[in-house]
């Protein structure tokens, strides 16, 4: 039976997928509003994978769902690339971004009337000419910089990996360590010039609704740093006290709670 719902939830996902784009949502009726549609960007040093248990439990609830691709090669080009797959998804949008895909859904979500709420889990939330690298160091507790393993390239870039040996105590402490290892050893890097990049042009946040999800316990975006983005933006707030930096893989439901929040304040 066990084997059955796993394979059920699979095919689920696969239509959910194949159908987004050409289809309202399942819940959609004639005198009630289709729900939004929610898009999910991880940052660095993980990758869609992690949104699994977010995914399982939004499609639960009848929310259309996208896990948008981001390269992690350059915060111009990679909100660029977001950007692409938001213009393609008809009605509105709740747009999520984890750690450094807060500072791509910033840029990507400009000028998108669908775009109704940004949900920001353990993000960077950039002014103009701020970079996550700038971010990250501007409040103590951080244990990027000691926990980067870079891997230099042939075109002279260099791509950075949190090492395995500190992945579990600096980025996802409060998940299981088995779980823990796995996502150190399928983390997908970030260059270092993506992480260095300033945000350029208008930021979304500065005339979309906001939501931010702190992670209390955080070893990567220290705590205080969070919350400084988070009261300039201008968001409605929750700290998740003990969470780590993989916030949505350690606390699904909290975050599906949150991103059903946005959803619901902000899209009638």
């Amino acid at each position: 039976m066990r084997r059955y719902r796993s394979k059920l939830a699979v095919a689920t996902v696969a239509v959910a997928a194949l159908s987004l784009f050409a289809a309202p949502a399942a819940d959609a009726q004639p005198n009630r509003p289709a729900k939004p549609t929610i898009v999910l960007v991880h940052g660095a040093f993980a990758d869609s994978s992690g949104f699994n248990a977010v995914i399982e439990r939004l499609l639960a609830r009848g929310y259309p769902v996208v896990a948008a691709p981001n390269p992690l090669r350059g915060l111009t080009s990679d909100a660029a690339q977001v950007k692409a797959v938001l213009d393609h998804i008809d009605g509105p949008i709740v747009l999520v971004g984890h750690s450094y895909g807060g500072a791509v859904i910033s840029a990507a979500a400009t000028g998108n009337a669908n775009v109704k709420a940004l949900v920001y889990l353990a993000a960077f939330v950039p002014e103009t000419g701020e970079s996550a690298q700038q971010l990250a160091g501007q409040f103590p507790g951080s244990t990027v910089g000691e926990s980067l393993l870079p891997v230099p390239l042939p075109d002279g870039q260099v791509d950075l990996y949190i090492n395995p040996k500190v992945y579990h105590a600096n980025f996802a402490a409060d998940v299981p360590a088995r779980d823990a290892a796995l996502y150190a050893i399928t983390q997908r890097p970030a260059t270092g010039a993506a992480l260095g990049e300033p945000a350029a042009g208008p930021q979304a946040w500065h005339t979309i609704p906001n939501y931010n999800l702190i992670s209390g316990a955080d070893r990567i975006i220290p705590p205080a740093a969070q919350e400084f983005m988070a009261r300039r933006a201008g968001a409605k707030v929750q700290v998740v006290r003990g969470a780590s930096h993989l916030i949505f893989v350690s606390q699904p439901r909290t975050t599906v709670d949150f991103i059903e929040r946005a959803a619901r304040e902000t899209v009638s």
